[in-house]
Formats: structure tokens, C-alpha cells, sequence
């Protein structure tokens, strides 16, 4: 659907980027740009024509998306607007996303500018994340919380929930009458149906629905809007079925904090079925409730655990975290961590108090419940997460990255401007108009820089986004925003500029294969294997996806690996003081052989330095097809520059590739390698 535009960069101005190189980061060994190749499955999507987006037409395309949306606001609201102080500004802001300096979240890249955003005015396809309370159960509308959380991810939102609603002492009750109901094909027709099957159990004298799944598009129908394929009803009567499980038979009892468990994770199952992509959910628990610590152990709950393809489980469908306080015991947990990485921990209290550490206490965000599932966002429930990214290490020196930091932060600012379609997510955004502005490559530019001028950078910066948030919270006559920065794992968008992701050192050091998953349906995957690329089924899901292998070069000086779990926190640590005032999203990888006895101890140094962390066993052993392989200057050559070849991807642009997959849910390595590690147990 063609999209009309309120503002437009300037043809002239457009036309000398149409044949200039894209600055994608990460050459492979024969020379091809993995962060092109990403880019176009991921972020290119097919135009009219038939055709593939280039890079430059995403940005032009996501500009005058972001500056129309700024004039539309400003002429709604009377308020002043100057379209040659707009060129000036939105050429500036087009040649520093161009130039990989920063970029919209995966999602924005993927739909800014598009009709989902400007003709439908719903912020909801821009947000990568959510947290919803399900203390929000209320007897009128218990499921209220639930159908949150399906509606947002189906949206792509990763969403974020706790346990919370057991404390409310709700009944179950046998259902009585029985009503027909017809799923429509749309996504309020599946979040109506789990609607009218939790009410039927949680909500007294409510009916119970006898489905009919015929109007339900079949398995492997395109889907236009989000791109990717339909899964067909399948999931979603499974999903009803489970429910049916959950609770037939118990009239009487009260729902526990394992029942709110299951149907968020039976809801993030049946939304990612039949789909390439990953979701993402985090549940938030207590460090007492012994039920909730052992929900991913298998002993205990075998069903919910199992890995026998006929009767799936469901509890890896979340990362679990329990929420403390400074101060607090956490011995009941470490053994967890250093056995499986679970639980994570949340200073809720501290994101609360607190913007960044080294400022004292102001408790502005004393309504937060949780976080969204990469913890890198404190949210209010129902709340959503507006991000934007920049790329440290794509910058000359401070004054250049302060500049970029100008029209970075007013994407994120722009985006606040529409609202969603829920009444309740928008009382509380446009009251909070919370942002976070993240930064890629920390590691790297700390190894290769220095951590003085880090703080430097960091410091600055933050002062300088404070300075624009007045500065457009006044012209656009709105709020401003109770908090601004964060650091986000930022998995899929830091390979476009070859940084490593937020405060992450890359996997595999200077030398790495990098392996990317691809639909079986990819037109790009022939071009692979005639290039002479390894390309093999993916060990998750053969019949539907590969996974391809690029051996890559990067300018890292360290590994992860070579990096000890006290090194990860403190600069985890570092980022928290003098940069984030939301939160840093960090997994801290740990050897298991040699650091397990470490886990306790810098959870006690670091207690109240961060908001949010969680760890990862990784060790010396390897899982097939990780995202990154550590690999030597030998190998390198022998598998890459003596084997492969250049690829030409005139032909992908020119329409012989599928649309873009785009980017939903959580696209970090850490869920990579959590999904790899869970399906080869």
C-alpha cells in the first residue's frame, strides 16, 4: 500500500545516495557484508514494483516517516512548524542513519514510514517491548492482562508479566452454559477467543465457548502486514485446549502462581508456532516461593519441561527473574544460576529510587512494576518500550557522537507523538514519554579507548539528551520524559553497523563464525551454496529453516570468553552509573568449570550498583550452530577467503527475493544460544 507523506526529503537530496555504498559493518572473508546480508532479510522490504528496498530507501523511507509524523502533530496542534529548518534538520539526521551512526530499533526500521504507522496512526508495531501486571486480574475482567500480553506479541512486542495475580485469591468455577463462536481471521478474533476461555473458568456465570476455527487462513498463507507466514489454527485450538487442561475438574480451588506461569508461556507457544522467529517473554516471581524457583526444573514439573517433539513443553517459552530488594538474601538462588543461569535478578526497589546511579535517588518512577523480557526498560504495567540505537564506535570523537545523539533522540521523541490502540497503555506513555536511547560497541570502544573517556562519553551524552528533551518536550508541547537512556542487547541491528551489541563483548573475538538463520524459502540461500558457504538445516526447526555460516574479522581485541564474570559487572556496573537511567540489559556469560563459585560473590559486590542481571553458563563446550564460533587466523583463511566467493546481490534488489522477514520479538544472542541449548538437551 502506498504511503503519503506530509513531509518529503528532497528528491536532489535523495538521488546522491541511490547509487552511494551502504556502510554495512562485518565483511565476511570473501568480502561479502554480513550486515548487509542481514539487512536484506531482515529490514528490505518488497515495493509495488516488485523490487527490494535499498538501504538508502529505508532511510529515506523511515525519515520522512519520522518527520512527518513531527509536522503532522505540529499542524494539529497549531503549533509552529518551518519546512526549511525541517529539510536542514532531516538531511542531517538521513546521512547519520545512513552512515550507521544510529538507527531505529529493528522494528522501526521495518515500519516506519509504512502505512501500519502512518495511515493506521498505531505506535504499538514500533515498540519492541511491554510488561503487564497480572495484578490488573479483575473479577469483571480477569483474562484482561493475558489478552494484553497475546495481542502485544503477536504485534511482535516481547512482553514482560509476573505471577502477582495468584495474591488476588481468584476462584475457579465450572462453566455452565455454552455458547458458539466463530475465530474470525484477524488478531482480535484469536485474543477475543482466549478471552471467552479463561472468563469461562475465572469469571462466574460466564459461558463457555464451543470454537470453530474454519474462517482461520491456512498454514503457510504470506501475511502482508508483519510479514513471515500464517500458522494456521493449529496453535491456536492447542491453546485453548491446554487451557481446558489447566483447569477442568478444579471448581473450587484457587489459581496459583503456576497457572498464571502456564498460560503466559501456553500464550507465547501458540503466538511464535509456525513461524521462523523466536518470541520473547520474561516472568517475574519471588525468591521464596519455592514452586516458581523450580518451574524450569524437569523433575518437579516434567510436562511443562519435556523435549519430546509429541508432547512439547512450554516453560522455556520465558526467561524467569525474581524481583528483590538491596540488601536481601539471594543464596537461594545462586546454585540455580550457576547450574542453568535461571533465575535473573531485579532490583525493583533500585529502579524505583533511581535514574543512574551516580545521581541521587529522586523516585520519579515509583509506579513501576517489572520490566520488559531483556530487562533493559523499568515499565509500568501495560507500559511499552520506545527505543533507539547509536553506534559508539562509528564516531570520530564526542562532539560527532553528541550531534548524532540530536536526531536519535528525536526519533525516539517522535515516536511518542501516536498513540496505541489501548486506552491504557496511552495514559500512562503520554504521561511518562519514556525513552531509551541505547548505545552499541561499549566494549569495544572501553577496550580500545579507555574507560576514562568512556565516562566521558557517557557523561556528556547523557547531558546532552537531557538538554534536546527540553528542547523538543517544549516545542512539540508535551511531557517531559521521566526517563531517557538504557543499553539494549540490540542483537539484529548492531550487525548492520558491525558493533558489538550494548555492553556485550563480541562472542568471538577477533576471529568468529557467525551463523544466521534463514527461511528455507529464501531466495538468498542458493546464492550461498553456489558461493561455496556452509548452509544446513537448522537443528530447532529443519523443515522450515538453515542456518548459513560466515567466517568474519572484526576489530575486537577480546572474546567474551576471554573476559572474567568481574569484568562483565563491573562495566555492566559502569553503564548503570554514568549512562542508563532506565536500566542495563546484561547476560553475564560465566564458565561453569571455573567460575560457578563466582556467581554468588559479585552478585554480593554488585548489590544495588545494577537494576537488572542476568547469567549464562557458557564454558568451553559448544552447541551446534551457535550464533558465534570463536575460530583462528587459520581458519579463517582455509574456511573463508581460499573457499568462498563474492556474492552479487544486484539480483536480490531487483526482486528475486522474498520480502523481508522483519524483526519481532527478542532477536538477542542470548535467546540464540538459550533456544540452541534448550533444543539440544
Amino acid at each position: 500500500m502506498s504511503v503519503s507523506f506530509s513531509f518529503k526529503l528532497s528528491e536532489e537530496f535523495v538521488s546522491g545516495y541511490k547509487t552511494k555504498k551502504a556502510p554495512f559493518g562485518y565483511r565476511d572473508a570473501a568480502g561479502n557484508s554480513v550486515g548487509e546480508i542481514t539487512f536484506l532479510r531482515t529490514y528490505s522490504r518488497l515495493k509495488e514494483d516488485g523490487t527490494k528496498e535499498t538501504w538508502a530507501e529505508v532511510c529515506e523511507r523511515v525519515i520522512n516517516g519520522m518527520y512527518s509524523l513531527q509536522k503532522d502533530h505540529a499542524k494539529s496542534n497549531r503549533l509552529p512548524w518551518n519546512d526549511a529548518r525541517a529539510q536542514a534538520s532531516a538531511k542531517e539526521a538521513f546521512e547519520r542513519l545512513f552512515d550507521l551512526k544510529w538507527s531505529p530499533p529493528g522494528r522501526g526500521l521495518w515500519v516506519m514510514g509504512t502505512s501500519i504507522v502512518m495511515a493506521q496512526r498505531n505506535s504499538a508495531a514500533l515498540q519492541n517491548c511491554a510488561f503487564v501486571s497480572t495484578k490488573e486480574m479483575t473479577k469483571l475482567e480477569p483474562s484482561k492482562p493475558f489478552t494484553f500480553l497475546m495481542e502485544a506479541s503477536m504485534l511482535g512486542v516481547g512482553v514482560g508479566f509476573d505471577d502477582k495475580g495468584a495474591d488476588k485469591g481468584f476462584e475457579i468455577y465450572e462453566p455452565q452454559d455454552k455458547i458458539d463462536y466463530v475465530v474470525p481471521d484477524t488478531r482480535e478474533g484469536w485474543v477475543e477467543s482466549l478471552a471467552l476461555i479463561l472468563n469461562a473458568y475465572l469469571k462466574q456465570n460466564s459461558p463457555y465457548p464451543i470454537f470453530n476455527y474454519s474462517e482461520i487462513r491456512p498454514l503457510g498463507t504470506p501475511i502482508k502486514t508483519f510479514g513471515g507466514t500464517a500458522a494456521g489454527h493449529e496453535p491456536l485450538e492447542k491453546l485453548h485446549k491446554h487451557i481446558d487442561k489447566l483447569f477442568k475438574g478444579r471448581a473450587g480451588e484457587k489459581v496459583t502462581r503456576r497457572d498464571i506461569a502456564d498460560i503466559g508461556n501456553l500464550i507465547g507457544v501458540c503466538v511464535v508456532s509456525g513461524n521462523v522467529r523466536r518470541s520473547a517473554e520474561l516472568l517475574i516471581g519471588r525468591i521464596d516461593d519455592e514452586e516458581f524457583l523450580n518451574l524450569k526444573n524437569p523433575e518437579r514439573f516434567p510436562e511443562r519441561n519435556s523435549y519430546d517433539p509429541q508432547a512439547p513443553g512450554w516453560g522455556w517459552m520465558s526467561n524467569n527473574s525474581v524481583e528483590v530488594s538491596v540488601g536481601q538474601d539471594l543464596d537461594a538462588i545462586v546454585d540455580g544460576i550457576a547450574r542453568n543461569g535461571e533465575p535473573g535478578v531485579i532490583w525493583l526497589d533500585v529502579s524505583r529510587q533511581y535514574g543512574r546511579l551516580v545521581d541521587a535517588p529522586n523516585n520519579k518512577d515509583y509506579r513501576v512494576e517489572g520490566y520488559n523480557p531483556c530487562a533493559e526498560q523499568s515499565l509500568e504495567s501495560f507500559e511499552m518500550c520506545t527505543l533507539v540505537e547509536t553506534y559508539l564506535n562509528r564516531h570520530k570523537d564526542l562532539e560527532d557522537y553528541k550531534r548524532t545523539l540530536k536526531f536519535a533522540y528525536l526519533y525516539a521523541k517522535t515516536v511518542t507523538l501516536i498513540p496505541t490502540h489501548w486506552a491504557e497503555t496511552n495514559a500512562i506513555m503520554q504521561r511518562n514519554r519514556r525513552i531509551g536511547t541505547s548505545m552499541s560497541g561499549v566494549a569495544n570502544f572501553a577496550d580500545n579507548r579507555g574507560l576514562p573517556l568512556l565516562r566521558t562519553w557517557m557523561d556528556e551524552g547523557y547531558e546532552t539528551i537531557k538538554y534536546y528533551d527540553t528542547v523538543y518536550s517544549e516545542w512539540l508541547g508535551i511531557r517531559e520524559s521521566i526517563k531517557t537512556t538504557t543499553i539494549k542487547p540490540s542483537g539484529t541491528v548492531s550487525i548492520l553497523a558491525g558493533e558489538s551489541p550494548g555492553v556485550h563483548w563480541t562472542p568471538g573475538g577477533k576471529y568468529f563464525m557467525r551463523t544466521i538463520r534463514f527461511g528455507n524459502n529464501d531466495p538468498m540461500l542458493p546464492l550461498f551454496k553456489m558461493a561455496n558457504y556452509k548452509v544446513e538445516p537448522a537443528s530447532e526447526s529443519p523443515d522450515t529453516t538453515s542456518v548459513v555460516y560466515f567466517p568474519i574479522k572484526s576489530d575486537s581485541k577480546r572474546a567474551e570468553k576471554d573476559v572474567s564474570i568481574y569484568e562483565k559487572m563491573a562495566l555492566a556496573a559502569y553503564a548503570q552509573r554514568y549512562w542508563s537511567d532506565n536500566s542495563v540489559s546484561v547476560t553475564i556469560s560465566f564458565n561453569p568449570d571455573t567460575e560457578s563459585e563466582a556467581v554468588g560473590t559479585v552478585l554480593h559486590l554488585y548489590d544495588g550498583q545494577l537494576k537488572t542481571v542476568s547469567f549464562l553458563p557458557s564454558g568451553n563446550f559448544t552447541y551446534p550452530q551457535m550464533p558465534y564460533t570463536q575460530i583462528t587466523e587459520k581458519e579463517f583463511e582455509e574456511e573463508g577467503t581460499m573457499r568462498l566467493f563474492p556474492i552479487d546481490f544486484s539480483g536480490v534488489y531487483a526482486g528475486m527475493a522474498a520480502d523481508a522477514i522483519g524483526e519481532a520479538y527478542c532477536t538477542t544472542d542470548a535467546c540464540e544460544v538459550k533456544l540452541i541449548k534448550e533444543n539440544n538437551k
